[in-house]
């Protein structure tokens, strides 16, 4: 009788030796030592190179697949041209060229001139402009356009060639444009030509005034009310102008210190009061008289489009004390409003 040993199979097949020297691998294992030989292996490096400022469309892979990771390493970096021909690449920091004579579209007014006369002054807006640092629109006959109002652009264009001044009814409107394009020159020739001389000379004897703007308003409102409430065109105003504190006659002048009407408290308080009128102007020191004064009111008025008339109606007789009155000249307005 054949004996088995213990390792024998009940069944008969036989055992597979355990001294095998290369067994079968198992696919844990595999992963294992592609993990171990991946580790021995030097990985080369990857360089990302970020673009300056540049702008397109599709976002760039820095781990593009289109060669090996040492190749891409070693490549100088070039532009990655764009892929979507539907969208075209926007240039970068691309500076606008212009023509020697350029056509300019100034609010609806055409006017054509030289590259070099807009760039005549450097600290301007439109040597701004026309730098090639911005862009200008175009319309649709590829004028560049300038969102202006150009019925004085042509005085500009005059002093940018030959420091020509507009005439004196022009003065103001072209000051105003000169100030938008800040072109300094062209604004201190005007300044220094009337009307804009005597503006500063007349400015500078309504800051004697500190009040005067606050009247000029409380003129024109309370004009407006009674305009309003009588349903009438025009409307009367009692204005009192002063230029000296009372008394004001040659017969009562002697009886003060001086001139300037140097009083004391108790004198200061006999003659304070508020003349019966709308609104008051005055006291002021300077050679400038009451009608210096009202023309100020008057052309300040129309330059608002409000029509004003004026006329002396008589004076102040409120009684102060013993026989002094105030004396004030009481004028009145009459401001049409159609």
């Amino acid at each position: 009788m054949q004996q088995h040993g213990s390792g024998d199979s009940s069944n008969g097949e036989r055992p597979i030796s355990s001294n095998t020297s290369s067994p079968v691998p198992t696919p844990a294992s595999w992963v294992r030592r592609f993990g171990q030989d991946r580790r021995a292996v030097q990985q080369p490096g990857v360089m990302v190179v970020f673009s300056a400022q540049c702008e397109t469309d599709e976002p760039i892979d820095a781990m593009s697949s289109s060669g090996s990771a040492e190749d891409d390493f070693r490549k100088p970096s070039v532009p990655i041209p764009n892929l979507n021909p539907s969208k075209p690449l926007r240039a970068c920091n691309a500076s606008q060229e212009f023509p020697e004579v350029i056509p300019l579209n100034v609010g609806g007014t055409y006017f054509t001139t030289r590259l070099s006369t807009l760039r005549r002054y450097e600290d301007t807006m439109l040597a701004a402009m026309f730098s090639g640092r911005h862009h200008i629109p175009r319309d649709a006959e590829g004028r560049f356009f300038i969102d202006r109002d150009g019925a004085y652009f042509g005085d500009i264009l005059n002093f940018l060639r030959e420091g020509e001044l507009p005439q004196r009814d022009r003065v103001r409107a072209v000051h105003k444009e000169a100030q938008y394009y800040a072109i300094g020159p062209l604004l201190d020739s005007l300044e220094d030509s009337q009307p804009l001389t005597g503006e500063k000379v007349r400015q500078a004897f309504l800051d004697l005034l500190p009040y005067y703007k606050e009247n000029l308003e409380q003129i024109v409102e309370i004009a407006k009310v009674r305009a309003m409430q009588k349903k009438a065109r025009f409307a009367k105003l009692k204005i009192c102008v002063y230029k000296e504190e009372m008394p004001i006659t040659p017969y009562e002048r002697p009886l003060f210190n001086s001139l300037r009407f140097e009083r004391s408290e108790s004198e200061a308080k006999i003659f304070e009061h508020h003349c019966e009128v709308d609104v008051s102007f005055g006291p002021w020191e300077a050679v400038a008289d009451v009608y210096d004064l009202l023309h100020c009111i008057v052309s300040d008025l129309a330059e608002r489009g409000i029509t004003a008339d004026q006329q002396c109606i008589g004076v102040c007789d409120k009684h102060l004390v013993n026989h002094y009155y105030c004396k004030r000249p009481i004028y009145e307005f009459k401001i049409t409003w159609w």
